[in-house]
């Protein structure tokens, strides 16, 4: 018992170590230190311009990833490959000088070992600005002949250095017709009327802003329907086709019968009068009151005289009036006679003569006219039809 009890408390024996291998194993042991970098930044991951290339939008760049971490940045913008002088923030907004260009961001890192420079993929070439259109103009007031149409202003941003305006009739625009009124003109009844504006300002894309179309009709409504049919009478040397084209135009047009309401439709059966192409031989065969010179009209005929339609007359040639002027006027004035009308004389010196007024022969002072006056619309419009007074009367 005794001697097991000495055995069991017999210290471990000691491993020495020599000096020259203290080191080694001390190196072994502890954990590697990090090793130190040297030189200046590195580029990972190169910068990046974002946002729109639009002018006066703002860019913004991203330095991009370096190692060893950068202590400081520095920005250099270009344009084109060029730098731009003063443009030394993280942030740029394309000016003019930009536009059609491409941007690009030239970043320069700096740490302890020195600084280094990367640069960016250039943007798309810089484009104008748009403009924001909150109200679009409109075209306000009564639609139809006689009166005039008034543009209202439209609102947008920014403000636009110029607006420029244009009236347009079906999408054309109408000569002459750029201010804030328009009078409605007898070539735009039964065509949609709108106004444009076209706005202007430097380094944004020149817009045009339309309005709402407005169709534009005749002075009133339709109050009397006329039917009629077209025949001719003789030898006939002008086109008959034309001859039944233009005299519908005549009818049709704001300015005749039709500001009265009166609508004339040509049919095959069922007229209540016929207008005529005759050869001028044939208007003494209508009445003994009818002469080879003129037109007439003879109870339901009215009666176009072929030589008038083809040159009108002298009177008529001697003022330059124009041949299409005549032919309105001839078919009006013996139109008007089918629809009760007498012979009207010269209101005064200088005013329009009527169109019941036998231009042919004498104006007294008048001008020629080819569309009835506004009196004699009026007394169309009060009275309707009247009995025919006569039954005969010459241009």
């Amino acid at each position: 018992m005794g001697v097991r009890t000495r055995l069991l408390a017999r210290p471990a024996p000691l491993v020495l170590v020599p000096l020259t291998l203290a080191p080694l194993l001390l190196a072994l042991l502890l954990p590697a230190a990090p090793a130190v970098a040297a030189g200046p930044p590195a580029v990972v991951v190169a910068p990046a311009v974002t946002g729109p290339p639009t002018y006066g939008a703002t860019l913004v760049a991203s330095p991009g990833t370096w190692t060893p971490a950068p202590t400081s940045w520095a920005w250099q913008w270009l344009r084109d490959g060029a730098p731009v002088p003063g443009a030394t923030a993280s942030t740029y907004r394309p000016g003019l000088a930009d536009l059609g260009r491409r941007l690009a961001v030239t970043v320069t890192a700096a740490g302890a070992e020195g600084s280094a420079s990367a640069t960016s993929a250039p943007t798309a070439p810089v484009t104008p600005a748009a403009f924001t259109v909150g109200r679009r103009p409109a075209v306000v007031g009564t639609a139809r002949w006689t009166h005039t149409l008034t543009r209202t202003a439209g609102s947008w941003s920014p403000r636009p250095d110029r607006v420029s305006w244009q009236w347009l009739r079906d999408g054309r625009p109408i000569a002459g017709a750029t201010g804030r009124r328009h009078r409605v003109r007898p070539a735009d009844v039964g065509h949609r009327l709108r106004v444009r504006a076209t706005l202007a300002r430097a380094g944004h894309r020149t817009v045009a802003v339309e309005s709402p179309a407005r169709l534009v009709r005749h002075r009133v409504g339709v109050r009397r329907v006329v039917r009629y049919r077209v025949e001719t009478r003789g030898r006939i040397t002008t086109s008959v086709r034309d001859f039944a084209r233009l005299a519908q135009e005549t009818y049709d047009d704001a300015r005749g019968w039709r500001s009265a309401g009166i609508d004339f439709r040509r049919v095959r059966r069922g007229a209540a009068f016929t207008l005529v192409l005759a050869e001028a031989s044939w208007l003494p065969r209508f009445s003994s009151g009818c002469s080879r010179e003129w037109s007439c009209r003879v109870g339901r005929f009215v009666v176009i005289n072929q030589e008038r339609w083809k040159h009108a007359s002298r009177a008529w040639n001697a003022a330059g009036g124009p041949l299409r002027g005549y032919r309105h006027m001839v078919v009006n004035h013996e139109t008007g006679h089918w629809l009760g009308l007498g012979h009207a004389t010269c209101p005064g010196r200088g005013r329009p003569a009527p169109v019941m007024m036998q231009q042919s022969k004498g104006l007294h002072g008048c001008r020629f006219n080819a569309f009835p006056t506004r009196r004699e619309v009026l007394s169309r419009t009060r009275s309707g039809r009247v009995a025919v007074p006569a039954p005969v009367d010459l241009e």
